[in-house]
């Protein structure tokens, strides 16, 4: 049995979803890798480095997909790459359910076995296969140093014979894994930090990382069974807005991290709270490619508001692909591993699975 990977389109992503040193894994499970011609040259990794190791390259992407039982990708493919899927063939990357469902569900009438690993349930067998927690931390990280990056301060209190410079102060909005990361780095840098989050299990985890929870008189844990924020009431909401915007007024950076599974991101940050807000603070807004959780956020633009810088990337992972790339590939590898019968040389679609059948398209 053969796995496959061909190139994604380099100007909306540069991770990959299988880097040289997990093809020695594939191999010891049995099954042969296959990939197109540079596959990771913008990466650093040469073709020399993956036949090495024992990947077979194809100079183009239509001997790829006809060679794999299985082609692994970070997003879902182009039509035409679609379209030459076969019958039996397996699809598994993060293909966005909820944004591409009429593509998804004509690969599916094709009898294509289609494996979204967004969907993956929040189960203890199933962390090592996370792609959303292992993405999530780098992106909370590198939010942090990229609005660090444009902030024109110090971030840490210094102390000096001309005088004191405050530390920065940091909101970070959502307190989900890149939430968390957020804190951790912030405060790693010396900033002060807030964060805010609709789930009251959260408070005990930011304060645990040395953040300051913002907690809303009377409210209730809105957490999902999986683990995931839900849409909060219009009482919250007044409640929340009302807390965030008398906070703002000393806030020097807010991260926004706030998504609600398969919805646009719910808008946290309103123009009038930007407007109270110091100069030459800094939003950056993680949400932004799901609309982002601030009333100006513009996908990879950054928006002045008063001397308030406002960011949002459709993709700030681009900035790190090589770490995504290789944490991604072993997310992938896992899946792999649970879907692949080893001693049957196939792969077994057992629907009484909780992380094949979650994950699946139908």
């Amino acid at each position: 049995m053969k796995i496959g990977s061909i190139s994604e389109d380099r100007k909306l992503e540069k991770r990959v979803a299988i880097t040289p040193e997990i093809i020695k894994k594939y191999k010891s499970l049995g099954l042969d890798v296959c990939i197109s011609k540079d596959y990771a040259l913008h990466l650093g990794f040469e073709d020399e480095i993956y036949e090495a190791e024992g990947a077979k390259i194809f100079k183009s992407e239509d001997e790829v997909l006809s060679n794999s039982d299985a082609l692994l990708q970070m997003n879902i493919p182009s039509d035409e790459i679609l379209s030459k899927l076969k019958k039996d063939q397996i699809l598994i990357g993060v293909l966005n359910k909820y944004m591409n469902e009429n593509k998804l569900k004509d690969i599916s009438n094709k009898n294509v076995n289609c494996f979204s690993l967004e969907l993956l349930p929040r189960i203890t067998r199933a962390q090592s296969m996370d792609i959303l927690s292992s993405q999530a931390n780098l992106a909370g990280y590198k939010a942090v140093v990229d609005s660090f990056a444009y902030f024109q301060k110090a971030i840490p209190m210094m102390m000096t014979a001309a005088g004191t410079i405050s530390a920065a102060k940091v909101l970070i909005v959502g307190a989900g894994v890149a939430g968390l990361q957020a804190i951790a780095t912030a405060k790693r840098m010396g900033a002060i930090v807030y964060a805010t989050d609709v789930r009251l299990a959260s408070k005990e985890q930011v304060e645990s990382l040395g953040g300051k929870f913002l907690t809303i008189e009377g409210s209730e844990n809105l957490e999902t069974e999986s683990g995931y924020a839900k849409e909060a009431s219009d009482d919250f909401k007044k409640k929340q807005e009302d807390l965030i915007k008398e906070t703002l007024k000393k806030i020097d950076i807010v991260i926004c991290t706030a998504l609600i599974p398969g919805k646009k991101a719910p808008i946290i940050i309103k123009k009038e709270m930007i407007d109270i807000m110091q100069s030459g603070s800094i939003i950056y807004d993680l949400a932004a490619s799901q609309g982002g959780n601030s009333e100006l956020t513009k996908v990879d633009e950054i928006i002045n508001n008063k001397g308030v810088k406002i960011m949002g990337e459709r993709n700030i992972l681009n900035k790190l692909p090589v770490s995504s790339s290789n944490l991604y590939a072993k997310n992938i590898f896992n899946f792999v591993s649970n879907l692949y019968d080893k001693e049957k040389n196939n792969f077994k679609i057992n629907s009484d699975d909780e992380i094949i059948e979650k994950t699946r398209i139908k």
